[in-house]
C-alpha cells in the first residue's frame, strides 16, 4: 500500500509524529501531502529552539494553534541579556540581526492565531512589555503565560495581566530581572486565582541607566573614602 492511499485521518496522525521540516520535506512529494500539510488540524502545537527557525517556511500559523513554544539555550543569550549601553559594537551587530525577529513573530501571532492557549517564551531577551501586552489582548482565552530569562519583560507586563488576562490560569516570570516584588504583590492581590511563579526575579539586579550607574559608583566611592 502506497501512503498516498492512506485516508486523510491517517495522514494527519502520521504527519502528527514529524517534525516540522520532515513535514515540509514529504508535502514536497505530491499534492495530496501538500494538501495534508496545510491542513489547520496539524498546527495546533509548534515548538522553537531559536530565532532563526521562526523565519523558516515549514510550518503554518493559524487560529488552530493552541499552544506555542520559543525556548533558546544557548551561550548567545547572554549576549542578548546583556544592558545595552553597555555592549561592544560586536555584540550590538549581533543583537541587530534578530532583535525583532521574536517581536515581529508574536505580532503575527496576535493578528493570526486568536485562540491561542499557552504561550512559553524562555531566553528572548528582545522580547518587550508592549509585545506581551499586544498578545493579552487579542488572544483572550490565553490560560498560561510562561516567561523565562525574558529581560526587558518589567512590572508592565505584570499590569497588563491584570488588566487583560482574563483568562490567565498560570503565570511564570522566572529569571527576568526587571520584574519587582511591587508588580508580583499586585497581581497576587488583582488575580487570586492565578498560579504564579516568579523564581529569582524579584531578587536579581535590575537593569541601570547609564547616568544611574555612574551616580552609584561614585556614591560607592566616597563611602571607601570615608
Amino acid at each position: 500500500m502506497h501512503i498516498t492511499q492512506l485516508n486523510r485521518e491517517c495522514l494527519l496522525h502520521l504527519f502528527s509524529f514529524l517534525d516540522k521540516s520532515s513535514r515540509k520535506s514529504l508535502a514536497k512529494t505530491c499534492h495530496k501531502l501538500l494538501e495534508v500539510f496545510q491542513d489547520p488540524l496539524l498546527w495546533s502545537l509548534l515548538n522553537f529552539h531559536s530565532p532563526v527557525e521562526l523565519k523558516k517556511d515549514n510550518f503554518l500559523l493559524g487560529p488552530a494553534l493552541k499552544y506555542l513554544s520559543i525556548c533558546w539555550y544557548s551561550e548567545r543569550v547572554k549576549v542578548c541579556n546583556i544592558e545595552d549601553w553597555m555592549k561592544n559594537n560586536f555584540q550590538k551587530d549581533f543583537c541587530n540581526r534578530h532583535e525583532n525577529t521574536v517581536n515581529d513573530f508574536l505580532l503575527e501571532v496576535c493578528n493570526r492565531c486568536p485562540n491561542l492557549l499557552s504561550l512559553t517564551l524562555s531566553g528572548c531577551g528582545h522580547v518587550t512589555d508592549d509585545c506581551i501586552l499586544l498578545l493579552l489582548k487579542n488572544c483572550p482565552n490565553l490560560k498560561a503565560l510562561k516567561l523565562e530569562n525574558c529581560v526587558r519583560i518589567t512590572d508592565q507586563t505584570l499590569e497588563a495581566v491584570t488588566l487583560y488576562g482574563g483568562s490567565l490560569q498560570t503565570l511564570h516570570v522566572d529569571f527576568c530581572r526587571n520584574i519587582t516584588q511591587t508588580g508580583l504583590e499586585r497581581v497576587r492581590e488583582k488575580c487570586p486565582s492565578v498560579m504564579l511563579r516568579a523564581e529569582r526575579s524579584a531578587n536579581m539586579i535590575p537593569d541601570n541607566k547609564p547616568e544611574k550607574k555612574l551616580m552609584l559608583e561614585k556614591a560607592s566611592r566616597k563611602l571607601v573614602q570615608l
